[in-house]
């Protein structure tokens, strides 16, 4: 069969036509594929929950140096802003802190219904024995919170008196701001902590801070007549009894803002020689110069031995109860405060998978009605466990 010249030119031309249209296909077909693919991996690293040992970068060539030399981590992966936003709460543990951490941030955990981001500033030793407990925590937990363990971290300019300066590795807050460059906020705690109710309760006294706070303390005492700083000090101090920086909420982007740290370095060797309580005592005489920096909040939020041990003068737990047990000069392991170490044991002993009404509260009233007769027990056992009881209550209210 014989085609005219022009039947086989419209062949040619539909035979062309038809190719163009097969490799245009294909070509979208794979565009679609590699962006899909592309989309999927982005999302998946913005959503991904997972824990890791993140390094912090140096402050700076001349002001900072790391304690353990680790050049194989990980960069911080992209989280979702659920995390972003989240409760960022930091605590150093150095020494023999590591379990009393561990008890804390189990505290943090059990009654929170927000993100936790949990700092831990550890000695490298301690960095495995946290990897393992955090990571074998139940998921209903787990999925609370994300953790970033850093090696501790101070200025090259004296490093071991800073890492020396009262307790053991203390004086790392003083230059969190400095090091958690992408943290908006922060609690920071220390290791002798207790939460009796949930965090994001104490969160919320961000929402108070007027234009030119940065901080947020609780008072170092109650009573003049029992005042350390006002008897005592030798250097400046906030107000008239000063404050406690065991329990502190941090805006790190106003701190940053700030001559904090330039403050630190002037203030240290300034006063070296007569500061007692260390980074603490820094932290007061920056607030002594910047008094319209700091936010004060009650007692409750802070609560120590020092609020029983020879009367009853935190009065707001009257009313109020107890919100944060801070258990200082180790009265959560010693027998010298029995109602701060029932409250530890508690929740050192209380198992995730148990109820929280019939094992964690069950065995705290327990432990407290053992204590009636010493000074912080013979306040009642109400001021330690009414926020416990009050979460139970709303659980309850939840499942029903």
């Amino acid at each position: 069969m014989f085609f005219s010249d022009d039947e086989q030119m419209r062949k040619k031309m539909i035979f062309k036509f038809g190719v163009t249209v097969v490799i245009l296909i294909a070509v979208y077909l794979y565009y679609v594929t590699q962006n899909e693919k592309s989309e999927n991996i982005s999302l998946l690293k913005k959503e991904e929950d997972i824990d890791l040992n993140h390094v912090p970068e140096k402050l700076d060539e001349e002001h900072v140096e790391t304690d353990e030399k680790d050049n194989d981590h990980e960069d911080r992966p992209i989280h979702s802003s659920h995390w972003k936003n989240g409760i960022h709460l930091s605590v150093v543990a150095c020494g023999d802190r590591g379990d009393e951490t561990i008890v804390l941030l189990k505290s943090a955990v059990l009654f929170t219904s927000e993100p936790l981001v949990f700092h831990i500033y550890a000695e490298h030793e301690l960095q495995p024995m946290f990897r393992q407990k955090l990571d074998y925590w139940p998921g209903e937990y787990k999925h609370k919170f994300l953790y970033y363990l850093y090696n501790i971290t101070f200025p090259t300019e004296n490093t071991q008196d800073w890492k020396k300066l009262f307790k053991p590795c203390a004086s790392q807050r003083l230059f969190i701001p400095s090091l958690l460059t992408d943290v908006d906020s922060l609690l920071y705690v220390d290791t002798d902590i207790l939460f009796l109710r949930p965090v994001e309760e104490i969160w919320m006294f961000f929402g108070k801070f007027n234009s030119t706070q940065l901080a947020a303390l609780a008072p170092e005492h109650e009573d003049k007549a029992a005042g350390w700083y006002n008897r005592f000090a030798r250097h400046p101090y906030y107000g008239e009894l000063g404050v406690n920086s065991g329990v502190m909420l941090m805006n790190l982007t106003r701190i940053r803002k700030s001559t904090w740290l330039d403050s630190m370095m002037k203030y240290y060797k300034e006063y070296k020689l007569k500061i007692t309580w260390g980074d603490q005592d820094l932290i007061n005489i920056y607030f002594h110069f910047n008094p319209d920096k700091l936010y004060v909040y009650p007692c409750e939020w802070n609560y120590r031995p020092d609020h029983c041990m020879y009367m009853s003068v935190c009065k707001d737990i009257d009313i109020n109860g107890v919100s944060v047990l801070h258990g200082c000069r180790r009265v959560m392991h010693n027998e010298k405060q029995p109602a701060f170490k029932a409250v530890y044991t508690a929740f050192k002993e209380h198992n995730f998978s148990s109820s929280i009404e019939k094992d964690l509260l069950k065995n705290l009233k327990k432990l407290l009605s053992k204590t009636s007769n010493t000074p912080c027990g013979q306040i009642g056992p109400l001021v330690y466990t009414k926020h416990i009881e009050e979460f139970v209550l709303v659980e309850k209210n939840l499942l029903s």
